[in-house]
């Protein structure tokens, strides 16, 4: 898992819209990501490193068996980035690590 976050990362530091991708999908988060980059290369990488964070940082608190933050990341318009992958299928959430 770690592995996989450290490539994200260096795909980012390249091609932040890639990066994105990875994580979020076709999106409106991508979409506003290919507009950064291409207003500026800088803003770019900034948007991209903050759904990174926010979708790693979920995801680790969720495999720990803590609770995802109810308030959403400003922002952030993925599910899968504001869930770090999550899903729940109706209203019946799926079970954590020792459940």
């Amino acid at each position: 898992m770690v592995l996989a976050a450290i490539v994200v990362v260096i795909i980012t530091i390249f091609i932040p819209p890639l990066g994105v991708f990875l994580i979020a999908g076709c999106g409106a988060d991508l979409l506003i990501n290919i507009c950064l980059t291409l207003l500026g290369y800088f803003p770019g990488h900034i948007h991209a490193f903050y759904l990174e964070y926010v979708y790693y940082d979920r995801r680790d608190k969720a495999r720990l068996g803590g609770t995802i933050a109810p308030k959403r990341a400003p922002g952030v318009y993925s599910q899968v980035i504001q869930t770090g992958g999550r899903t729940d299928y109706g209203t019946v959430p799926v079970a954590g690590p020792g459940a």
